[in-house]
């Protein structure tokens, strides 16, 4: 059983797990490594003489905002002064493991696997993840539990000094106090490290002096403003040179480096060397600029047989999909394969999402001592550690990573190709080396979001009902995918690999409607393409609701029934999700989206968390998207910090509004004609309608919203188009409409 006394230890990191398989001890060490007059309080939070508190992060900080809401948990719990709160990352390891994102991920290529098994493994082995909105909802607890057990350790040093009960005394603002009496929290601090915890930890309750639901200042806004925090790029070492680099063509086959024109690059003024990959050529030189010369003077060719990224290729692997059986993903009553009757047909295609983060993929390594030293922006950092191990042939305890802050990523650092090369060429050259990947590189050598299609069908009632839903959805194994290439080292992973093929969760994630029809079967046919596949933001809950949304406002409209009506009657079971659509409906005018309105209306549930929006769009004179306005209507239980919620919910929607309205990548024999975030057509501030995110009060646990923004908005806006003109797009983006 695991005692409070194990819980400062272990951080909480067993907590909720299901224990079949723990038959080892788990006992995990953490070292916070306190500074001179810093008391380490368990393995989550460190208090300085001075009353600086510092706590450890374990999630990836790009934006998201988890070095605000994560500190914010354990500084309600304690009663810490907000402004005493910094942060650290912390340093990978089995306390720190995020189970519920590695499910998200690797579920579906996991599928198989027990989950109770799933869950221990990835913990024993410390695999420390960020992404599917996971942190509050992985976190909260154990945090709540970390600043409970410091706060109760305080209370204790400090009634031992007053000659009290500890229970007579609590925390607020930094001090532990009992009546007039006051200590601050570094006083208290080493004294309060040798004192036993109870059994039962006292949680705080009520809503009276909580930082929990405060909307307090960022702690990572300053320096992003100021410009003082450091990115991977900002990395800055003695006798450092930079690098950039070309590889072949895109596609699922690795291409062979052929030909380079060394003495060409060579006489580019800056650059110092050439180093030559059997699958990339990377030029070094004492500046970035240099780099990128010397690269386009190297003129590298590649040689690649078969698997090179063609448009045509993916379109027509995803339609072969559709003959080969579906695998059954989800299914209930007494769903028909073949629907007969009054049958309602469509279908929807989605492109390849491109992640366009503002940081291309970089990484700064050192060898020295023996010993390979790495920045990087990583979403998985000892998955980035051992792959760097790996390209150089040395041990894991061999390599230092130091996890930086993350300039966007929506998912693209949870690959970590730029940190194996970085690595090589540290090895190779026996100098530091900053890599960073020109624009090209990267969004021709993307972790793409996977391109879709779905078949819908649905048999009606004579007034409109759904009797029989049927989803039959094309699209990659992108589950099965992230698992082979980040976990194919990995025995659990590996010995999953022989076994027989199941629907991917993670491919079909949002694929159950949420709406209650008498008979359902969504099937997934895997499709195999000539594209390599990654985690965009969003996830495929960004194309499933894309297909389940527009397809159920195409069947309100032929039954002659108002949208939001038609979705609200099949929602009795989802009273949060049909508070939201008429919570977005109120605020957002809706009238009824009849033809000529240019509204439309979508909703969805994800990651513990519901969404609705209303959109108001119409055709612009040059053929484009005009969307003038959004409005959402979001529970996602516990706002922790309800302006980060907001920021995340509109930075999900910009983010969704780009990836609908502006340009997919179109592939030739392995080149895309998307190079530049010019090429993508990117909403700019001109382009950015008026956003309105309403926060429905909720006392339920906290859901994940990173990824929510991101998925309703393509249908909410496909549907206003409907409205507006008649012209329904079943397409995304609308641009290849």
């Amino acid at each position: 059983m695991i005692s409070r006394r194990t819980l400062l230890v272990t951080g909480g990191a067993g907590a909720g797990l299901a224990l079949a398989w723990a038959v080892w001890p788990r006992h995990y060490a953490v070292d916070l490594a306190p500074e001179r007059n810093e008391t380490a309080i368990g393995a989550w939070l460190k208090i300085a003489r001075n009353g600086r508190i510092t706590i450890a992060v374990p999630q990836a900080e790009h934006g998201q905002g988890v070095y605000t809401t994560l500190p914010q948990i354990v500084a309600d719990e304690l009663g810490a002064d907000w402004r005493t709160i910094g942060v650290e990352a912390a340093v990978p390891g089995p306390t720190y493991a995020n189970p519920l994102a590695a499910a998200a991920l690797f579920g579906g290529g996991l599928a198989h696997v027990p989950d109770a098994i799933r869950r221990e493994h990835w913990v024993r082995s410390g695999l420390v993840l960020t992404g599917g909105s996971t942190s509050v909802r992985m976190f909260e607890a154990p945090l709540r539990e970390a600043g409970a057990a410091a706060r109760v350790l305080l209370t204790k040093a400090a009634a031992k000094r007053w000659g009290v009960d500890w229970g007579e005394c609590d925390t607020a603002d930094g001090f532990v106090v009992n009546g007039n009496r006051r200590l601050r929290f570094g006083e208290l601090a080493a004294e309060a490290a040798g004192f036993d915890l109870p059994e039962e930890l006292p949680l705080r309750f009520g809503d009276e002096g909580r930082l929990s639901g405060q909307s307090l200042p960022r702690l990572d806004a300053p320096a992003k403003v100021d410009g003082s925090v450091n990115f991977t790029a900002d990395v800055r070492l003695p006798d450092m040179v930079f690098a950039t680099i070309a590889q072949g063509p895109a596609g699922v086959t690795r291409s062979r480096l052929v030909r380079v024109d060394k003495p060409a690059a060579d006489r580019v003024r800056g650059v110092t060397g050439v180093v030559e990959n059997p699958h990339w050529v990377a030029v070094v030189a004492n500046t970035s600029w240099a780099a990128i010369q010397g690269l386009a003077a190297l003129r590298p060719r590649f040689e690649t047989r078969g698997g090179l990224a063609d448009s045509a290729a993916i379109d027509a692997g995803l339609e072969a999909a559709f003959e080969r059986p579906g695998l059954a993903f989800a299914r209930h009553g007494e769903a028909a394969d073949e629907l007969a009757g009054d049958v309602a047909r469509a279908s929807y295609a989605i492109g390849p999402g491109v992640h366009a983060s503002l940081e291309t993929p970089c990484a700064t390594a050192w060898w020295h001592s023996d010993r390979l030293e790495l920045w990087a922006p990583t979403q998985a950092p000892g998955l980035a550690r051992a792959a760097a191990a790996r390209a150089i042939g040395v041990s894991e305890q061999a390599v230092t990573i130091h996890p930086m802050m993350i300039g966007g990523s929506f998912g693209r650092a949870l690959d970590h190709e730029a940190v194996e090369q970085a690595a090589i060429l540290a090895a190779t050259l026996r100098r530091p080396v900053q890599l960073l990947w020109t624009r090209r590189e990267a969004t021709l050598h993307d972790r793409f979001g996977a391109p879709a299609r779905a078949r819908m069908a649905a048999r009606l009632a004579s007034d409109g009902r759904i009797l029989d839903w049927q989803a039959r959805i094309a699209t990659p194994a992108t589950g099965a995918a992230l698992t082979d290439r980040l976990l194919g080292h990995d025995a659990l992973a590996r010995s999953a690999m022989f076994l027989p093929q199941r629907a991917d969760g993670y491919a079909m994630a949002g694929a159950v409607p949420p709406y209650a029809f008498p008979a359902a079967s969504i099937l997934h046919h895997p499709a195999d393409i000539p594209l390599t596949v990654g985690h965009l933001r969003g996830g495929a809950d960004r194309a499933n609701a894309f297909f389940t949304e527009c397809f159920i406002d195409e069947l309100a409209h032929r039954a002659g029934t108002e949208p939001m009506s038609y979705r609200i009657g099949m929602l009795g079971h989802d009273p949060q999700l049909a508070r939201c659509l008429s919570t977005a409906a109120a605020l957002g005018e809706w009238d009824g989206g009849a033809a000529g309105t240019g509204q439309g209306l979508a909703c969805h549930a994800m990651a513990g968390s519901r969404i609705a929006l209303v959109a108001e769009a119409q055709q612009d004179g040059s053929g484009g998207v005009k969307v003038d306005r959004i409005v959402a209507a979001v529970d996602c239980g516990r706002a922790i910090n309800p302006d980060v919620v907001r920021q995340q919910v509109e930075g999900g929607i910009l983010l969704g509004l780009a990836l609908a309205t502006g340009r997919a990548p179109h592939f030739t024999a392995g080149l895309a004609d998307t190079r530049t975030l010019g090429d993508l057509r990117l909403p700019r501030l001109a382009d950015t309608p008026e956003i309105t995110v309403e926060l429905i009060p909720s006392r339920g646990d906290p859901g994940g919203v990173s990824d929510l923004g991101v998925v309703a908005v393509a249908p909410a806006i496909a549907n206003a188009l409907a409205a507006a003109a008649g012209n329904r797009h079943r397409t995304l983006p609308f641009g290849a409409s």
